[in-house]
């Protein structure tokens, strides 16, 4: 089957928070989504599928609905997607937002070899749930 590109996919549908999600950062916001299940938070998750066309209009879309957006990658928080993700939706959702935009990403670090190291810098599920519960 054929992924369309320039199309975010929904992954999970809510309306307490946005979670918006790429590549292998997908995994860890669907399970901070579940955890936040839990405590009665209902996290939409989005996967991006694709950064350029980026398709803008389904995040717009439920930034609108959740009026809060927690934007998740692995890479470095400085000059990533994420940037772009979060000033996009400035532009064009600014009035739906009830709490600041927040991001998770990888440490500001060259990235280790050794694999207990890499783990420490890649975001996880417990970092995506707290900056989630720190917007609601």
């Amino acid at each position: 089957y054929v992924v369309p590109l320039g199309k975010a996919d929904v992954k999970r549908a809510g309306t307490d928070v946005t979670l918006v999600a790429y590549s292998s950062m997908l995994k860890p916001a669907l399970v901070a989504a579940d955890k936040l299940a839990e405590q009665g938070i209902q996290a939409e998750v989005i996967d991006l599928r694709s950064l350029r066309p980026l398709d803008t209009d389904t995040v717009v879309a439920s930034v609108k609905k959740t009026n809060r957006l927690v934007m998740v990658e692995e890479g470095w928080r400085s000059y990533g997607i994420g940037a772009e993700v979060t000033a996009r939706v400035q532009e064009e959702a600014f009035d739906w937002l009830d709490a600041p935009i927040k991001r998770v990403a990888g440490k500001e670090v060259p990235m280790p070899y050794a694999k207990n190291l890499e783990k420490l810098c890649i975001p996880t599920d417990a970092d995506i749930v707290a900056t989630a519960l720190s917007i609601l």
